[in-house]
């Protein structure tokens, strides 16, 4: 059985070559980010954990779960039972825009869409699935200018950010990013989309960041904190 797409840009039904770049909203899978972003989630974690790059895993706007359940398995395969997997959403969906403070967010209307509003319980019952729901698993609920910059976290060892808005983007690197070890790895899921990556340009010059970024598939990127 196909797993349709629920995206309002799609024609609703099952395209191999968007799955693959991340480019719709599966009906069931627990990940829209596609194979490719997948693979560079994988290398990353797994680059991190051969090299010790001290810290754990942070993504910031999840969905369905599926890039926090990667994580935590290829912790659990690597035996690194010390590394926490933190999973950062509203769980009701993006905020609306706040064009006030953010301009690049104006007119922005993720906020109207049901698909992504994905309760708590729905992303643990996923975690649950495939036998990765610990004590190590740590959900923080809320808007991310609330809850990150309390957020019981030391250490980043990889920080994902997938929160496609200007808004979403610099409050988690506003409250993260100092926190990103040397040799940690930061990765920009919505790099593609016109608010996120003014987020991400805006802060790398106001903090004279000027590692390269690399490109994923089209759509993300990431950079490596210098060692």
């Amino acid at each position: 059985m196909e797993d349709a797409s629920q995206a309002p840009w799609t024609e609703r039904k099952f395209d191999p070559s968007l799955r693959a770049i991340g480019r719709d909203w599966p009906e069931q899978a627990i990940t829209m980010i596609g194979t490719a972003r997948m693979r560079n989630l994988r290398m990353l974690t797994t680059q991190a954990l051969e090299e010790g790059i001290p810290g754990d895993f942070i993504e910031t706007g999840v969905w369905r779960g599926g890039a926090c359940i990667y994580a935590k398995g290829i912790f659990e395969a690597y035996g690194a039972k010390d590394r926490k997997v933190f999973v950062a959403d509203s769980f009701r969906g993006l905020p609306e825009p706040d064009a006030t403070h953010n301009p690049a967010d104006a007119g922005d209307i993720h906020h109207t869409y049901d698909q992504l509003a994905i309760s708590r319980e729905n992303v643990a019952g996923n975690f649950r699935r495939y036998g990765l729901l610990d004590e190590q698993v740590v959900f923080l609920e809320g808007w991310f200018k609330d809850t990150l910059p309390v957020a019981p976290i030391d250490r980043l060892a990889v920080l994902r950010l997938d929160g496609d808005m200007y808004e979403s983007t610099v409050d988690a690197l506003n409250a993260l990013y100092h926190k990103v070890s040397p040799g940690g790895f930061v990765i920009v899921d919505d790099y593609v989309l016109e608010p996120c990556a003014k987020a991400i340009h805006d802060f790398r010059g106001q903090h004279g960041i000027e590692a390269p970024m690399e490109p994923v598939d089209g759509a993300a990127v990431w950079w490596r904190v210098p060692l």
